[in-house]
């Protein structure tokens, strides 16, 4: 155990506004001894349908770890189960600091469980969110239209570290590396 916790980064914003990347950007330059772990999140998605690097699970795996208290934290959201492993508790317990793929409607939930978290809201233009959108062909033309719809309701929760994501990806990975190296 170490004499500090480490810090929660919990990564929030809009579908497609690039939070995939941007980790993946951070992840494969941070040095393995930076101290900060990225977590993986456990979700009823195929391992094959694209965006990030999750672990799949199917709905019944899902409850079962669910139901067995595997999850640090789990949430539903367009028709899909995330989780959270308890694996971040221990991380956060050895001093480490983890980042996570979050949800902003999970937000409140998140920080009740973990007091050490610290909102990293990534956004971008309504232009690139629906031009993102429909690049990965995951959502019909209505999914995009409601994601958009959804994306002007929400603003950067109080205390936010804010990352605009219109530009070149390693302008803004590079501002996300600064802040996860405590630059």
């Amino acid at each position: 155990m170490a004499d500090k916790p480490g810090t929660l980064w919990y990564v929030i914003g809009p579908s497609g506004a690039g939070k995939d990347s941007l980790l993946a950007y951070a992840r494969d330059r941070l040095p393995a001894g930076a101290g900060v772990m990225f977590s993986h999140r456990y979700i009823t998605r195929p391992a094959g349908a694209g965006g990030e690097n999750h672990v799949a699970l199917s709905a019944e795996e899902f409850s079962a770890r669910e139901a067995n208290g595997c999850f640090a934290l789990c949430w539903r959201r367009h028709g899909l189960a995330y989780g959270l492993g308890v694996e971040l508790d221990l991380w956060l317990g050895q001093g480490l600091d983890v980042v996570v793929n979050g949800s902003r409607s999970s937000l409140a939930l998140a920080a009740a469980h973990f007091p050490t978290l610290r909102p990293l809201w990534i956004t971008a233009s309504r232009e690139t969110l629906a031009a993102r959108l429909a690049g990965r062909g995951r959502e019909s033309a209505d999914d995009i239209g409601h994601r958009l719809r959804e994306a002007g309701g929400f603003a950067p929760p109080p205390g936010s570290e804010v990352l605009w994501n219109d530009g070149e990806l390693a302008e803004v990975g590079e501002r996300l590396l600064a802040l996860l190296a405590g630059r």
